[in-house]
């Protein structure tokens, strides 16, 4: 019998978060930015600016949360585009 060595990937977080007038953009710790229709997250798509600009990555990136808004969004199910 032979065995092959498992490989542990590590979970891809959010390192940085910008949004443009149309865009969420996220930026993960292994190189990846994936861009998504910021229409996806009515929320979002109705703060201003500022608003958007204030958020706070949730357990090492993980998440990410807008608190003057009372948003929370996961970087998996951003992979998956689950909304």
């Amino acid at each position: 019998m032979s065995t092959s060595p498992v490989k542990f990937v590590e979970e891809p977080l959010a390192l940085n978060v910008r949004t443009d007038e149309f865009s969420l953009i996220v930026e993960l710790t292994d190189g990846r930015v994936i861009s998504v229709p910021l229409i996806w997250f009515p929320r979002l798509f109705d703060a201003s600016p500022e608003e958007r600009a204030e958020y706070e990555l949730l357990g090492d990136g993980i998440g990410i949360h807008w608190p003057r808004i009372d948003e929370d969004l996961s970087v998996a199910g951003l992979l998956l585009g689950t909304h």
